[in-house]
């Protein structure tokens, strides 16, 4: 496993200013190919999946549609598309979605921990993300491919699996980026907080006891791997 850093937190160089910013456009098209050919450089020879979490689960989806030879597989946990109305809040998040770039940019950056949602965050990031959430299509300011027909010609294997207290992405929100990729064989879980033991099936919680992800995630591959042409 290769683990990568998004760029803004932990030993990035990098942090979301009124002097430093950055959009889906730097992810899509410095930090992942970056970490593809690290992995690549060190295991030439592995097949390679690809998976994130929440947004970085978005990321991963369209990196793996605009680079399909590039990547063997998909893995999202707690991830689906922002678009408003596939959540029962839906109103409420179309004004966030409104509301959210013009903070970003009143600021310098959206200040996520002062808020109370995510970390402080680049303006453009926030721009592309809320773009998403108020169409429920993906594009990205300097990205000129067309990156939902991407995600529609995309074929390959993907396990999502969602967590059934997690009102950041509810079932509908899961259906609709799956939906993005119809030629993709996909196999959904819904995982509760049973399987957690004391942690809450919700958008952070399982990541105190994520042992029934791994092991659906190695069976799932187990079974990938021993399936005819794989």
């Amino acid at each position: 496993m290769a683990i990568h850093e998004w760029r803004g937190i932990g030993s990035s160089d990098k942090r979301a200013s009124r002097q430093v910013d950055w959009g889906y456009r730097e992810l899509l098209e410095d930090d992942v190919p970056a970490a593809v050919a690290a992995v690549r450089a060190a295991m030439p020879h592995t097949r390679l999946l690809l998976g994130g979490h929440s947004l970085g689960g978005q990321i991963a989806s369209l990196y793996v549609g605009l680079h399909p030879r590039d990547i063997d597989g998909l893995l999202l946990v707690a991830s689906g598309a922002p678009y408003w109305r596939q959540f029962p809040q839906g109103r409420a998040l179309w004004l966030a979605y409104a509301v959210a770039p013009w903070l970003a940019r009143a600021v310098g950056h959206l200040p996520g921990r002062k808020i109370g949602f995510g970390g402080n965050e680049a303006r453009q990031l926030i721009d592309d993300w809320a773009r998403t959430g108020r169409t429920g299509r993906y594009a990205a300011v300097g990205v000129h491919a067309d990156i939902e027909a991407a995600l529609g010609r995309l074929s390959l294997p993907i396990l999502a699996m969602r967590m059934r207290d997690d009102w950041f992405v509810p079932r509908d929100s899961l259906s609709w980026l799956l939906g993005k990729m119809p030629r993709s064989a996909s196999t959904s879980f819904e995982i509760a907080a049973a399987e957690l033991g004391d942690a809450k099936a919700d958008h952070f919680g399982w990541m105190k006891s994520p042992e029934a992800v791994v092991s659906r995630v190695v069976r799932w591959l187990d079974a990938h791997n021993a399936s005819p042409g794989t």
